[in-house]
């Protein structure tokens, strides 16, 4: 196609990447672990403002070492939004614990308090809830931590959306017990793949980072006493990551400004609605999304061929978990019997361009063409 691509989000580099790299490939440090490793997590940490970190393969790895250090075994009920992306729930499954679905509230589209208060009702012995901060918008957090605190369960947050963004002026991924973040190549920052596990307690991240590294203890010969994951990052893309980290506030800067352009120029027509923020906390904005009224004769289906038709790029909202076939047979736990939220968002919801190399003839097009379709 002729057309100039304009992608949904995607990797943007500086050139200070590029410098890491090559102190690695210097001193022969390509191997998964190195000084760019040690100090990615150094780094990280200060950002976030937590004490410790142990620097991964994925952000699922890191959901799937804090569920293993958590202790979630077979039949263990695990909470979790529906509204997310897989990546989320299938660790659950890999430590054959069983995930339940908790429906979202329209207040942030994350996990409904309410929801999850019916949930424990019904599961009074469940072991752990995973949050997750959907398209870097916190979620209600003093809420969802007084609930785990009063059953007693351990909150992981998911963070993999949402690196650099706050809640009461607090970073998401430090208020739970474990927190992960995603380097993706479509995150706010990337490393190409990889991601980071954070926590309080120095245990938890040298546990973390005994188990990525095959669990191998520290004997002369190898011995193993646990089985234990590759899931360690590499010296290389941590480089890769310490050069984006220094352009974190820049990113989220743009991020920002995209979703407030967006907001302006869809202003006058009804039947737009802007992803909604949280006014307790400060969004990264990661992904401008919109939703359509109902009654509406325009589609998200119609806006996303429209946008396709000129080389754009969009998604869907993320399908809930409770709909995939895979997860056909999960408990799903929503507050009001007469709706489901995570579905309604999902039928009427899609993402927009929301790439930080956008120029503003980019965003003109864009909003040109959703504009055209409701005029």
């Amino acid at each position: 196609m002729d057309k100039k691509r304009i992608y949904l989000s995607c990797p943007t580099m500086h050139g200070d990447e590029q410098k890491f790299v090559q102190e690695a490939f210097d001193t022969n440090w390509v191997a998964p672990l190195g000084p760019n490793v040690n100090a990615f997590e150094k780094e990280m940490a200060e950002y976030v403002g937590i004490s410790h970190a142990s620097a991964l393969s994925a952000g699922t790895a890191a959901i799937h070492l804090a569920l293993r250090i958590l202790g979630i075994g077979e039949g263990d009920v695990v909470f979790v939004p529906s509204l997310t992306f897989s990546a989320t729930c299938n660790p659950i499954v890999y430590e054959k614990a069983v995930p339940v679905f908790i429906d979202s509230e329209r207040d942030t589209w994350n996990m409904s308090p309410k929801a999850l208060e019916k949930a424990f009702q019904k599961y009074p012995n469940a072991k752990a809830v995973i949050a997750v901060h959907l398209y870097g918008t916190p979620a209600k957090l003093d809420e969802l931590l007084a609930i785990c605190k009063e059953h007693n369960v351990p909150l992981i947050e998911d963070a993999a959306e949402s690196l650099g963004s706050t809640y009461k002026g607090k970073h998401t991924g430090t208020f739970g017990k474990i927190g992960i973040y995603s380097f993706n190549g479509n995150k706010i920052i990337t490393t190409s793949g990889g991601g980071m596990l954070v926590s309080g307690e120095e245990e938890i991240t040298k546990q973390a980072t005994f188990l990525a590294t095959q669990a191998r203890d520290p004997a002369r010969h190898y011995q193993h006493s646990q089985i234990g994951f590759n899931y360690r990052m590499s010296n290389v893309t941590a480089g890769i990551g310490r050069g984006q980290l220094l352009h974190m506030e820049e990113h989220k800067a743009l991020k920002k400004a995209i979703y407030q352009r967006y907001k302006e120029a869809f202003s006058d027509i009804p039947q737009i609605a802007m992803n909604p923020l949280n006014a307790c906390g400060d969004a990264n904005n990661w992904l401008s999304c919109i939703t359509i009224a109902q009654d509406c004769k325009v589609t998200p289906d119609m806006v996303m061929d429209a946008l396709a038709e000129e080389n754009i790029e969009t998604r869907p909202i993320w399908k809930p978990m409770h709909l995939q076939p895979v997860f056909a047979d999960c408990d799903f736990i929503r507050d009001n019997e007469a709706e489901c939220v995570s579905e309604d968002i999902f039928n009427r919801g899609l993402c927009l361009p929301s790439d930080i190399k956008n120029t503003d003839e980019d965003m003109e097009l864009i909003i040109r063409i959703v504009r055209g379709l409701f005029a």
